[in-house]
């Protein structure tokens, strides 16, 4: 009898680790656009959460309202946001390059407040989900347990997402000019890479990175104001317990975070950001630079 629950309580806990590793994959694509801004321009982006709400309700009304494709509702969402993210760039951020943190954090917290209320004007305050696709319809039998398709689906785009980025920063120029922005600006521009434009296609890359995280979770999760101050606050914690501007550690966060997540809302349920912070916490006093900083 004892060797059969132990053999339960390990699928159960392998399973709900699964659950946590599709919510991983949300956080670590928002996680990711914010480690790159905050690695190579120096700003720490708190409306970068704002991103991500934006890219869900335009994939909310493109599929779920007007009834496009939903890969080109996607498409569209994230062209949309990487606009939005060179205005913001370009007119606001730009100005906010060599100024304190304290300053930084300022300014993007305010377009928080403001992506939110515009978002209730436009919108309005009530939470929506679209339907589920219907090619995404349906479970897989996982651990002998119905484990969604989609699910499946977000755990494997994650994955390419992240093999994806670490080709375009390590195999393209592109990528090489971004390390060596991050690594030395001054001398950067000496060898003739345009620093401003670098750092604008940067900053949009990271906003359709945070756009494809809420445009991926509108058929499970819910569209409402605010989701993105919700999840900004779980990223910031990832990207502290992986290391500032470090993607790899953005990468480790997110599955601590997400797997953490998942269990502590099936344990605990009241508590679970409770024991991210502890963990963070934890992590901070051993490694105060975060698992892969510097």
């Amino acid at each position: 009898m004892r060797g059969i629950y132990t053999e339960k309580m390990l699928e159960k806990l392998l399973f709900q680790s699964l659950i946590g590793l599709s919510f991983s994959m949300y956080l670590w694509l928002l996680a990711a656009g914010l480690t790159l801004v905050f690695g190579v321009l120096g700003v720490l982006n708190f409306a970068h959460g704002s991103l991500f709400m934006l890219g869900a309700y335009a994939t909310f009304t493109l599929y779920g309202k007007l009834g496009l494709n939903f890969w080109l509702s996607i498409a569209l969402s994230l062209i949309s946001v990487g606009i939005i993210g060179a205005i913001l760039e370009r007119l606001f951020i730009r100005r906010i390059y060599d100024i304190d943190l304290a300053y930084q954090l300022i300014l993007t917290f305010g377009f928080i407040l403001i992506f939110d209320d515009l978002v209730k004007m436009i919108w309005g305050g009530v939470a929506m989900i679209p339907p589920m696709p219907s090619f995404f319809e349906g479970n897989l039998s996982v651990l002998g347990r119905p484990f969604p398709i989609y699910n499946l689906f977000i755990i494997l785009a994650g994955i390419a997402v992240a093999i994806i980025l670490w080709l375009i920063l390590e195999k393209t120029w592109w990528g090489r000019m971004i390390r060596a922005s991050a690594s030395d600006r001054e001398m950067a521009s000496a060898i003739g890479i345009n620093i401003p434009i670098l750092f604008t296609t940067v900053f949009v890359f990271a906003a359709m990175l945070a756009a494809l995280g809420g445009a991926l979770g509108t058929p499970v999760r819910v569209v409402a104001p605010g989701i993105g101050t919700a999840m900004i606050i779980q990223a910031f914690v990832i990207t502290v317990i992986g290391g500032l501007g470090n993607l790899k550690g953005a990468f480790v966060g997110a599955l601590i975070v997400g797997i953490l997540t998942s269990f502590g809302i099936l344990l605990f349920p009241v508590f679970e950001l409770f024991i991210i912070f502890v963990v963070m916490a934890i992590i901070l006093m051993v490694k105060p630079e975060g698992l892969f900083g510097k």
